[in-house]
């Protein structure tokens, strides 16, 4: 399945965020492969850094998801949005959502951009020869 048939797929009131948010990272973060895969039990769209999950999207029973890896591994970025994104749950990597209104794409699109400078990949490879 590709990512838009994945989307597609989706309730229709889930599926113009999920483009939107598709579209943002894929857009921002040129570093990005995306591919729908199973991932904690679930299908979504994983986006890879040179084979390294950097970004998920998520389409839950109850919410959407998007996981991010470099907030996940930067308390900075992590302090940064989630005053930015008021509406959404945060936990430590994901940012949970039940619609646009919780997710604002000019602050989606800044975030995916600055985690666009994160390398996943080098952060990863650095901690494996550790």
């Amino acid at each position: 399945m590709s990512p838009k048939q994945f989307i597609d797929a989706q309730k229709d009131e889930r599926r113009g965020i999920m483009h939107s948010l598709h579209q943002i990272i894929i857009d921002r973060d040129k570093t990005i492969m995306p591919e729908v895969e199973l991932m904690m039990g679930n299908q979504m769209i994983v986006y890879k850094e040179r084979g390294h999950m950097k970004y998920a999207l998520a389409s839950g029973k109850n919410y959407m998801s998007l996981h991010c890896m470099p907030m996940y591994g930067s308390p900075q970025l992590h302090a940064k949005y989630i005053n930015l994104i008021p509406a959404a749950t945060f936990q430590k990597g994901c940012i949970n959502f039940n619609n646009l209104d919780s997710m604002p794409l000019d602050v989606v699109d800044n975030l995916v951009q600055d985690c666009a400078k994160v390398s996943i990949a080098i952060m990863i490879e650095n901690r494996i020869k550790k």
